[in-house]
């Protein structure tokens, strides 16, 4: 992965695939989950990481399907804090 393309990613202007994420949690030596925590991806709940962790690890699923699942998943979770008027700073 190019530097460029790095910094695109940290300053938002792309969006990684889920073996990007991957890759750099396995560059960062923590796991894709812990990523995706400090990321504002997914919340710290232990269900939610367990649901993470099932798609990132389907052999069934390209690398882009991984990713759209995710990002759904999180969006909708996102749109029901909001709804119930729950925080989504985490806090």
């Amino acid at each position: 992965m190019s530097n460029p393309y790095l910094s695109q990613i940290e300053r938002g202007l792309r969006q990684p695939s889920a073996k990007i994420l991957k890759d750099i949690a396995k560059a960062l030596r923590i796991s894709a989950e812990t990523l995706y925590v400090k990321a504002g991806i997914l919340d710290e709940e232990t269900d939610d990481a367990d649901l993470v962790v099932a798609i990132l690890r389907d052999p069934h699923l390209t690398e882009r399907q991984k990713q759209v699942l995710v990002d759904i998943y999180a969006s909708f979770r996102a749109g029901g804090r909001a709804a119930s008027g729950e925080s989504t700073d985490g806090g």
